[in-house]
C-alpha cells in the first residue's frame, strides 16, 4: 500500500514537472513566433513606406528576381535594404550589449548609455572622425569601431574603478550619467572647433541615426555582430552559473576573473559597433533584455541571448519606421524615438526594483 501511494505520488510529481515543463516551452514558442512575425512585418512596412510608395508585389519582385524598374530597385536595393538590415544588426548588438552588462554588474538598469559607456565611445570617434576627415578625407569603417572600442573600454574602464570603492548600485548610475555628460562636453568641444565641413557629419552622426547605411557598412556590422553574437551563445552556461552567484559560479568550475573580462569585452565590442555607425542610441539596452525577460518569465541566458537580439531588432525598426514618418519629410533622430518608448519602461523598472525592496 505504501508503496502504491509513494509510486502514485512520484508519478503526479512527474507529471506535473512536464506539464510545467510544456507550459514552459508554449511561451517560449509563442514568444520567439511574435518576434519573428513581428520582425517580417516591421521589415516589409519599412521596405514599402517612405516618400516613394512601391507595392509589395513589386518589392518581392525586386528583392528575389531582381527585375523592375531601375529607380525603385535603387530605392530598395541602395536606400532602404542597407539601412533596415543595419537598424536589425545594431539594434540587436545594443540589446545584447545591455544584457551582458546588465550580467556583469548582476543590475537590470546598467546598460551602454545609461552607464556612459556610449558616449565615450562617442568622444573617441569624434577625434578620429575629425582627425581623418581632415587630412583624408575619409574615414574607413574598421577605424571608427576600432577608435569606439577604445572609448567604450575608457569609460567601462572608470565605472569599475567606481564600482570597487562604492558598493551602491545608484552611485554607480550617477557615476556613469556623470562620465556621459563629461564625454558629451568634449564631444561638443570638439565639434565647435572642427572645420565646417566635418560638422555636418558630425552633428548628424552624433545624434544617432541609421540613414546612409551602405552594403560595405552591412558587411562589416554583420561580421563583428555575428562572431560576437555566437561568442555570447557559447558562454549560455557560464552565464546562467554566474546568475546564480559568484560562489556558486566558481563550484560549476568558472574562472570568474576571465569570465568578467569576457562579459566587458563582448559587450564593449557591441556597443562600439553601434556607436561606429551610427551614433550613440539611448535606453535600448536596458529597455529590450527586460521586456524579454518578462515576455519569457525566465532569465535563462539560452533562451533570453536569442530572444533579446531578435527583440532588439524589431524594437530599433520600429522606432527607426516611426522617425523616418512621424514628421515626414523631416526625420527624428533615432535616439529621440527610443527615448521616448524606453524611458517610461526604465522608470517602471525602477519602481518595480523600489516595491520589491519593501
Amino acid at each position: 500500500m505504501a508503496q502504491s501511494l509513494q509510486g502514485k505520488s512520484a508519478g503526479g510529481m512527474q507529471g506535473g514537472y512536464h506539464a510545467e515543463n510544456f507550459r514552459r516551452r508554449t511561451r517560449y514558442t509563442i514568444v520567439f513566433a511574435i518576434l519573428i512575425a513581428a520582425f517580417f512585418l516591421i521589415c516589409i512596412l519599412n521596405i514599402n513606406t517612405g516618400n516613394v510608395n512601391i507595392p509589395v508585389s513589386r518589392i518581392l519582385k525586386i528583392i528575389f528576381q531582381k527585375a523592375g524598374d531601375k529607380d525603385e530597385m535603387n530605392i530598395i536595393w541602395k536606400i532602404r535594404l542597407p539601412r533596415i538590415l543595419m537598424g536589425a544588426m545594431l539594434g540587436g548588438a545594443l540589446a545584447l550589449a545591455g544584457f551582458l552588462l546588465q550580467t556583469f554588474f548582476e543590475n537590470p538598469i546598467a546598460g551602454p548609455f545609461v552607464l556612459g559607456i556610449s558616449s565615450g565611445a562617442k568622444m573617441i570617434v569624434a577625434i578620429v572622425m575629425i582627425f581623418f576627415l581632415q587630412r583624408f578625407g575619409r574615414v574607413s569603417s574598421w577605424a571608427m569601431i576600432v577608435a569606439a572600442f577604445i572609448g567604450s573600454l575608457m569609460a567601462t574602464g572608470f565605472i569599475l574603478a567606481v564600482s570597487r570603492a562604492v558598493n551602491s548600485m545608484a552611485a554607480l548610475l550617477v557615476a556613469g550619467v556623470m562620465i556621459g555628460y563629461i564625454c558629451s562636453a568634449v564631444t561638443e568641444f570638439i565639434i565647435t572647433f572642427a572645420e565646417d565641413s566635418d560638422i555636418v557629419n558630425l552633428h548628424g552622426w552624433s545624434q544617432g541615426s541609421f540613414s546612409g547605411m551602405n552594403w560595405s557598412n552591412v558587411g562589416v556590422s554583420a561580421l563583428i555582430v555575428g562572431i560576437t553574437l555566437f561568442l555570447t551563445i557559447l558562454l549560455s552556461k557560464p552565464i546562467g552559473a554566474f546568475q546564480m552567484g559568484e560562489a556558486y559560479a566558481q563550484s560549476m568550475g568558472v574562472n570568474v576573473k576571465r569570465f568578467r573580462i569576457a562579459l566587458i569585452m563582448l559587450s564593449s565590442i557591441l556597443s562600439a559597433t553601434v556607436t561606429a555607425f551610427a551614433g550613440p542610441i539611448s535606453f535600448v539596452g536596458i529597455a529590450v533584455p527586460f521586456l524579454m525577460k518578462r515576455s519569457l518569465g525566465t532569465a535563462k541566458p539560452l533562451v533570453v541571448i536569442p530572444a533579446t537580439f531578435l527583440g532588439g531588432a524589431v524594437f530599433c525598426m520600429v522606432c527607426d519606421l516611426i522617425a523616418r514618418m512621424a514628421f515626414a519629410p523631416t526625420e527624428l533622430k533615432i535616439s529621440t524615438v527610443t527615448s521616448l518608448f524606453g524611458a517610461p519602461i526604465v522608470i517602471f523598472m525602477l519602481i518595480r526594483r523600489q516595491q520589491g525592496r519593501r
